[in-house]
């Protein structure tokens, strides 16, 4: 009997998480990589809190984590659940002391958070008004410019016409109130920030899945004006007719990505780099989480990528860290990059249940 039990609860555990292979990662030659925490499983959106907490929404686990680095040698020391329970509860985002997390159809917020990191509060509903749908139904949230919680709505499927409620992005107050719609024809974003110096909206944007290995690519965008149409479905990657959807219809007429990541790559979390511990060159620059493909016929993404840019034009395209698959083996995906306020730059895995701090030390 004893043997049976044992069975069946190997049987219905969860699945390991991966081993975390540091020795594998590839980056620029006066960049290191080290563990901040290996102890987040299913780690997705970062934010940060005033008082230097690491918070970090999470997949399929449920949770909401706090990391904290009490002595300061750049590895939290300890890991707290702040909720747990929660439907996807993948994006996070902190403001004037109170951190809001994404849950599919609700955004919920939990007060003066960093006070209570042993206590944590119940977390109080902001809306629950957004779709239920769990297709693209995981949100990477995060607060503006403008003070406005800025919140994606993606496609309900692979591929298909949603009408006005879905494949857009919206903001809205921090109490829930004052819905707008920011731009439309966006399948699915997670993972978008404001380019300082200019505080245009950028986006990362993943394509449609089925139509081969090559095509469509992944997307980096750029919000020029509030209500611009980015194409799906009609179009994809600025170029490519949908063969069902884009009867009829023009590329011309919606937005351009400014940059083709790649097919199937999975580009989830951006940020720009705005620190001074990197070399000059990445001021500025856009760093992209490519989570990875999973119905390539061989793997692409599995990286996290640099995008330098200049007047809102490319100039480079390459990778910060690679080395997450070997072989057509994947034992990391990137989900989201976080820079710190030392200049140093966290990045999330959800396969490897992981934190990760990138820093350069020159030569």
């Amino acid at each position: 009997m004893r043997t049976v039990l044992l069975s069946l609860l190997c049987l219905f555990a969860a699945p390991a998480m991966a081993a975390v292979q540091l020795d594998r990662l590839v980056l620029p030659k006066g960049f290191r990589v080290a563990v901040y925490s290996d102890q987040v499983p299913d780690a997705r959106e970062i934010a940060l809190g005033a008082k230097g907490t690491v918070f970090v929404g999470s997949n399929d686990a449920g949770k909401v984590y706090a990391l904290t680095d009490g002595n300061g040698d750049g590895v939290a020391d300890k890991v707290r659940v702040l909720a747990s329970g929660l439907k996807l509860p993948v994006g996070v985002a902190f403001r004037n002391g109170d951190l809001y997390v994404s849950a599919v159809s609700r955004i919920v917020v939990l007060r003066d958070i960093e006070n209570r990191l042993d206590d944590p509060p119940k977390p109080q509903v902001v809306t629950d008004r957004l779709p239920t749908e769990t297709h693209h139904g995981w949100k990477f949230i995060a607060f503006g410019p403008d003070g406005k919680l800025y919140v994606p709505i993606g496609a309900p499927c692979n591929i298909c016409d949603p009408g006005p409620d879905h494949a857009k992005l919206i903001r809205m107050n921090p109490d829930g109130s004052g819905w707008e719609d920011v731009a439309r024809g966006i399948r699915n974003t997670v993972g978008f920030d404001w380019q300082p110096g200019t505080n245009q909206l950028w986006f990362s944007e993943n394509g449609r899945d089925m139509l081969g290995d090559d095509v469509p690519s992944d997307e980096l965008n750029r919000i020029a004006r509030a209500g611009e149409h980015f194409g799906y479905p009609y179009c994809h990657q600025g170029d490519t007719l949908d063969p069902q959807f884009g009867k009829g219809k023009h590329c011309k007429d919606y937005t351009p990505p400014v940059l083709k990541l790649g097919a199937h790559v999975a580009s989830l979390g951006m940020r720009f780099y705005g620190g001074s511990q990197f070399p000059a060159s990445y001021r500025g620059a856009a760093i992209v989480a490519e989570h990875g493909s999973w119905n390539r016929t061989r793997k692409s993404g599995y990286r996290v990528m640099t995008v330098r840019l200049q007047g809102g034009r490319v100039l480079s395209y390459e990778p910060l860290i690679a080395g997450f698959v070997q072989d057509e083996k994947a034992w990391g995906r990137p989900a989201d990059v976080q820079p710190l306020p030392d200049g140093s730059l966290l990045v999330s895995d959800d396969l490897a249940g992981a934190v990760y701090r990138v820093t350069y030390g020159g030569k």
